[in-house]
Parts: C-alpha cells; structure tokens; sequence
C-alpha cells in the first residue's frame, strides 16, 4: 500500500486521531448524576462509543438501569456537558500529529468522517490542533447515515473530488471498514483504537498499523 496509489484520505477521530474516552467518561457521569443514576465503566464506555452519539446515550441508559423514557433529558444533559469539557480529557496519539504531516506532504486531500457531531468534532481538532490539515470534517449528524453505512464515505469523496477507489479510510473499527467496504475505498485500522472490545486484526482490514505516521514509511 503506497501513498502515491491515493488522491484523498477520510480519517476517523475518536480512537483514531484522539484518545476522547477521558471526555466521555466525564460527561457521561455528570449526565448520569443528573439524573440520579450511577457512571458506567471505561470500559463500557470503550466497547460502546463509534456508533454515535444517540447509540452511546441509549446504551449508557441501559446499562446504568435508566428508563427509555428518559432519553431526551439525558441527550440534553450530555450535550450541554460533553460541549463543556470537549477535548480537556482528551489526548493525541502517538504519531499521529506526524501522520497527518506526511499524509499531507503526500499531496493527500484530508477530510476527518467521524460519527462524532460535526460541531463537537470541528470543536475538538481545533483543541488539539489538528484542524488545519483538514479539507473538510463531517460528523454523525452531516449526512442522512452515519457509519458504518457507505453513505458518508461516498459524499465525503465526493466533497474532495476523489474517486472512492483512490481514497484511503483510516478507521479503528470494524464500522469503518464495513462502510469503506460498501463504498469502494481501501481501508486501514490503527491498532490502538476502540473496536468494540474486538482486535483491530479482526474486522477484515487491508493493512493494521501501530501509529499513523507508518503509513509514510
């Protein structure tokens, strides 16, 4: 797999570009509390974030013994905390920042397609001072769906007027995967990442790495 085999890159954020379990695990315990129920564990937490921020609440609901009733308050709650703290418990990988550098030396058009919403996304790369490397950034809320649906993919190429074919997604999970499987991108997964408590080796990827600047070597 050779950089110059590709025009555009589509890179996740969250277990991707920045360890974010630290800003979820605050906001969630402060929506919890809120609403009188206990915080769930990092590691819950771990194997539930990737599918966006409806299928975290309603997962910690259920898990921390909350009602489905209770869904809208708490979706309010997480909001306005996790707007509060977004990126303050949260740090960049190893070699990513690197990565980013080289992807771009490459001649690469970078969008971050994350599950994330897009303003919560936009808020956190430029936290980290990654925002500056990106074309574009889509989230969670960007599109009709979300990953791993190939929907936000194929209009991401679109946007950077790449061919599916000739652009590269850079996941940790197996929802990236089967989304750039669905639209015609070839895949890699960075082997640190949140997969759902699964091994990245797992969800059928064309190449596992252990730092993103590896792919420029």
């Amino acid at each position: 797999m050779r950089l110059q085999d590709f025009d555009a890159a589509l890179i996740d954020l969250d277990g991707t570009l920045v360890d974010t379990i630290g800003d979820f695990e605050v906001a969630l315990a402060r929506t919890l509390a809120d609403l009188g129920l206990p915080a769930v564990g990092r590691a819950f937490i771990e194997r539930t974030v990737g599918q966006g921020s409806e299928h975290l609440i309603r997962s910690t609901l259920a898990e921390a013994g909350g009602a489905g009733a209770h869904y809208d308050q708490a979706w309010a709650r997480y909001q306005a905390h996790y707007e509060s703290i977004n990126g303050r418990h949260s740090a960049v990988f190893p070699g990513v920042a690197e990565g980013l550098l080289r992807l771009r030396e490459a001649g690469l058009r970078l969008a971050c397609l994350t599950n994330k919403p897009a303003a919560f996304a936009r808020q956190l790369l430029a936290a980290k001072g990654l925002d500056q490397v990106f074309t574009h950034c889509f989230g969670g809320d960007s599109f009709a769906r979300k990953k791993p649906d190939p929907l936000p993919l194929v209009e991401a190429c679109r946007a950077l007027g790449a061919a599916p074919e000739r652009t590269l997604m850079i996941g940790d999970s197996r929802n990236d995967v089967l989304a750039a499987r669905g639209a015609g991108c070839p895949v890699v997964l960075v082997r640190y990442g949140y997969n759902h408590g699964e091994p990245a080796e797992s969800a059928g990827a064309d190449r596992v790495i252990d730092r993103l600047d590896e792919l420029a070597r």
